[in-house]
């Protein structure tokens, strides 16, 4: 049984004052005008993983206004060792909380549950923006596999934290640095590999006749492989650090490079629409690995997916979705975007009246 959300009920969740949904394993249709509260389902589904979610929200600005009481997720996840009960929340003034089955757990407990992947229409202008975006993007792949990667990025970021707060303040004490150095070092190669990893594990599930492009993935940057390497150039360049006020090296630095096989161009110098359809490969790619690694795919959040995509690559995209199994949410404005998945997937309307989501099952 693919693993898949079975029920959801969010409480003063943005747009949505209370609103339940169940659903069957099949892909999710949601459709309705912009600003209606499709993309906040798919926002809070997002949730049900470690993080802060598809948006990257801040846990107090997700509260509906104007009451800013705070907000809660519900929700039953099926598993095939049977179904498991999801509540996360915020009160006003608080930090996210998670239980599990009735007990409290930590986040990264979410990622053992279900993966989650997402494509939004923010990450259309992936491979031509910013590192920033392509390093969160190849970590929520690896974190797909591996929950606890999440653990060592924070171990990585706490101790460079206090390393640059070092350097702003000008201490030469090395004394001061080995030890941060070293935890840098030793976290910073788990994270590397785990990247690389990652990476090895997609390339095998690469489609090459697919109706959408190859991509050929590396990991791009300086940061050594080897802990006692990376403590050494950390060490080596602590006054060019001192003088940006920064750490400039280490994983926190790599890039994610990508380049359309077939053709041999980098995804940069794509279209817009084969950028997009570079995008779909990868996640396909993630899925099929997930099933494999992990014998189950994941639940994947495609908002507003059809965007760039003609009418035969939309239909060869629904047609993948199903021919893997898993559980998509797929947003649009319009019914007729995905008419072709007919009976296959579970198809909601989603309207807003003053200021309320409100949805309505549609039976086909």
């Amino acid at each position: 049984m693919a693993v898949h959300v079975a029920e959801l009920t969010l409480s003063h969740f943005r747009s949505h004052l209370r609103t339940r949904m169940a659903f069957d394993g099949r892909p999710v249709v949601l459709t309705g005008p912009n600003g209606a509260g499709k993309t906040n389902i798919l926002e809070a589904v997002s949730l049900l993983s470690p993080g802060r979610g598809m948006r990257r929200a801040a846990p107090d600005e997700i509260s509906r206004r104007p009451e800013a009481r705070g907000w809660k997720l519900r929700a039953e996840i099926a598993t095939p060792d049977g179904p498991r009960a999801v509540e996360t929340w915020v009160e006003q003034g608080t930090a996210r909380q998670v239980r599990i089955d009735d007990k409290a757990a930590p986040q990264v407990a979410l990622g053992d549950l279900a993966a989650m992947l997402w494509l939004t229409p923010q990450m259309d202008r992936l491979w031509i923006e910013a590192a920033e975006g392509r390093r969160r993007f190849l970590d929520r792949m690896v974190l797909s596999f591996r929950p606890d990667h999440a653990r060592e990025g924070l171990t990585y970021d706490k101790a460079m934290r206090e390393r640059n707060r070092l350097l702003r303040e000008d201490v030469r004490d090395g004394g001061w640095y080995g030890a941060l150095e070293a935890q840098m070092a030793q976290a910073g190669v788990r994270i590397t590999r785990n990247r690389q990893a990652a990476l090895a594990l997609l390339a095998a599930q690469a489609d090459p006749d697919g109706p959408f492009p190859e991509a050929e993935l590396t990991l791009e940057g300086d940061a050594p492989a080897d802990a006692d390497a990376l403590a050494a150039a950390l060490a080596e360049g602590r006054g060019r650090d001192m003088a940006a006020g920064r750490s400039l090296s280490g994983p926190h630095r790599a890039d994610l490079g990508a380049v359309w096989t077939a053709k041999g161009m980098a995804a940069a110098q794509c279209s817009t629409g084969e950028q997009k359809a570079l995008l779909i490969s990868v996640i396909l790619a993630n899925a099929r690995a997930l099933a494999v690694a992990r014998g189950t795919g994941p639940v994947l959040l495609l908002d507003e997916v059809a965007a760039h995509l003609d009418a035969a690559r939309r239909a060869a995209l629904h047609d993948a979705l199903c021919a893997l199994g898993v559980q998509a949410f797929l947003t649009g404005t319009g019914p007729e975007l995905f008419s072709d998945l007919g009976p296959r997937a579970q198809h909601f309307a989603v309207t807003e009246r003053a200021g309320l989501s409100q949805i309505a099952e549609s039976r086909l």
